[in-house]
């Protein structure tokens, strides 16, 4: 999905304005779910939440510019998912491995900032991207916003991150380097990613702030995904 077809300013005024995050190590849960006074939910849990699609998109979402259109963006109650393929998104402030040298499409913007105005990080900050609004869905609609924090699902791994980005009108499939590297996905932004395999579960209404706060989304992360999976406020759950 590595392409830059629209305007970061008109993305981001699209969205409703994001909020911002403060570093830490990414945090990946694996295996089993465990008891505790509350519930962790692990991957099969969420996996299983989302065994059925029903969809709030109007059509569907190519992964990359050459493949055909088959991507539903589904719907539940305090919830929008879609399961897709993983391209690596290196945009925002140049790093070592982020730069206009790793990544031939490297951008130094991203549609969402930090508090102190920078560009978010993608090699340190979990984040992943939406598509554009458009006629095919628009993520506002379903309380879908910059720092709307997501769990991120591949193989046995949950990786929770925040809405830092925004792509093409027509694919879905990315996230950020650091999101990717959490998931033990290779992170390269030319030879890594996922082909598939890998489930976005973004949660609704609550975004974090700021943006760029890690600690935040995970633990606002964990505490929504209980409240998606066993039931809790706001109608979440069944």
């Amino acid at each position: 999905m590595r392409v830059r077809s629209l305007t970061l300013a008109a993305a981001s005024a699209a969205l409703l304005a994001p909020t911002t995050l403060h570093a830490g190590p990414p945090v990946a849960r694996e295996g089993p779910t465990t008891h505790r006074e509350e519930v962790d939910v692990g991957a099969a849990d969420l996996l299983s939440k989302v065994r059925d699609c029903t969809s709030v998109s109007r059509g569907l979402y190519r992964t990359d510019r050459n493949t055909s259109a088959t991507i539903p963006v589904c719907g539940m109650p305090g919830a929008v998912f879609w399961k897709a393929d993983m391209d690596i998104d290196c945009d925002g402030q140049p790093t070592a491995r982020c730069n206009r040298r790793t990544d031939p499409y490297f951008s130094a913007a991203t549609a969402f900032q930090q508090t102190d105005g920078r560009h978010l990080n993608a090699e340190r900050l979990p984040y992943i991207v939406v598509p554009a609004p458009s006629g095919i869905w628009n993520p506002s609609d379903h309380g879908v916003r910059g720092g709307s924090v997501a769990a991120v699902v591949y193989r046995g791994r949950v990786q929770y991150a925040v809405v830092g980005d925004v792509g093409p009108r027509d694919m879905i499939g990315e996230a950020s380097y650091a999101t990717a590297e959490a998931l033990g996905i290779p992170a390269d932004p030319n030879a890594g990613g996922a082909a598939s395999e890998v489930t976005y579960i973004v949660f609704a209404d609550e975004p974090v702030a700021p943006i760029e706060n890690r600690a935040a989304a995970v633990t606002t992360g964990e505490r929504l995904a209980r409240e998606f999976v066993h039931g809790g406020p706001a109608g979440r759950g069944n």
